[in-house]
C-alpha cells in the first residue's frame, strides 16, 4: 500500500515536494536530500504529517 507524503525542507521549513512511499518497506519517516529553490542549495527534506 503506497501513501502520498509531503517533504519539508529542514532549513527553511517550506513544503517543496510530494512523493509516494510504501508503508511496509519503509516504516520509518522518509528523509532525503533534495534541492530547495528558496535556499538555492541541496538540503535535507523530511516527511511531515
Amino acid at each position: 500500500m503506497r501513501e502520498q507524503v509531503i517533504l519539508e525542507c529542514t532549513e527553511c521549513k517550506r513544503r517543496n515536494y510530494t512523493t509516494t512511499r510504501d508503508k511496509r518497506k519503509q516504516p520509518d519517516k522518509y528523509e532525503m536530500k533534495k534541492y530547495c529553490r528558496f535556499e538555492r542549495k541541496h538540503t535535507v527534506h523530511k516527511e511531515i504529517k
